[in-house]
């Protein structure tokens, strides 16, 4: 199985000298690579100086998350593709219990190890946690993590576990998988694209899975402090309401499977699915 292991970047140049050194030193037999989102900070000419084993997509300007991804895995030929954050952390041994999974199970089309917080490394970290779900409004959370409340990791979520969406900070995913649903939506410029594609991913029969063995640390909020920009991405799985996008994915519904709404222990069970956003 080919993997790549796929950073995008914007005018990251100061988290690629803190976080590519363990990245390099701890991911032997994978492809690097980098999509450059049009920077402007020299970040293309220190990988290129400084880490030359890594190959670069340069794209000529910003496309956020989602279209800068799409565009630049369309140039990446591999089986799996591991997109990372430019700010996560990985530790020794932490990509083979990815790979291995991937590699004995079939039916699994997406991953994330556990996420970890970088300034506090024995608590989850807000973005991704031990996977994550969603109840019966549509709200996403996480094991380990609920609104801003974060667990400390005592294992208490280490056997693996199927979730209803992988986290983008450290998304593993089937490029057949991920290309025969056309990739992220465009519509989402950053923020909640890996939720809609995992929604979509379900819709179609596949598994998603968050794995215990592997963990890596997440800084967070590296690439957008907050702002009301940053909000408004953070719910843009609310504002962006298609047609396409039923409250439950196809083979969830009939009969009722919680098994991802767990806000059902708290509201009653669900009633007739309904489209996103009607309460």
């Amino acid at each position: 199985m080919k993997v790549a292991l796929v950073l995008l970047n914007w005018n990251g140049q100061a988290l690629l000298k803190q976080f590519i050194p363990t990245l390099v030193a701890n991911s032997t037999g994978a492809e690097l690579w980098l999509i450059d989102n049009g920077s402007t900070d020299n970040s293309l000419g220190y990988l290129r100086e400084n880490f030359p084993q890594i190959n670069c997509v340069a794209l000529p300007q910003n496309y956020g998350f989602a279209e800068g991804y799409n565009r630049g895995l369309a140039e990446i030929d591999a089986d799996l593709y591991g997109l990372l954050n430019t700010d996560i952390e990985v530790t020794p041994g932490w990509l083979d219990p990815l790979a291995d999974h991937f590699k004995k199970h079939p039916n699994t089309v997406a991953a994330q190890p556990h996420i970890l917080n970088y300034y506090d490394k024995k608590r989850f970290e807000y973005a991704g946690a031990a996977g994550g779900y969603i109840d019966r409004y549509g709200y996403a959370f996480c094991r380990g993590r609920i609104f801003y409340e974060l667990e400390e990791d005592q294992g208490q979520y280490d056997v693996d576990q199927p979730v209803f969406w992988a986290s983008g900070a450290c998304f593993f995913v089937r490029a057949t998988a991920f290309k025969a649903l056309g990739g992220f939506d465009e519509d989402f410029f950053a923020h909640q694209e890996e939720i809609d594609l995992c929604w979509r991913l379900h819709g179609q029969g596949h598994q998603i899975m968050a794995l215990g063995a592997s963990k890596v640390y997440h800084m967070g909020g590296a690439t957008l402090t907050p702002s009301p920009q940053k909000t408004f991405l953070n719910f843009s799985l609310y504002a962006h309401q298609k047609p396409s996008r039923t409250f439950a994915p196809a083979g969830l519904r009939n009969p009722p499977d919680t098994r991802w709404f767990s806000g059902d222990a708290l509201f009653g069970p669900p009633k007739t699915p309904t489209r996103l956003g009607d309460h």
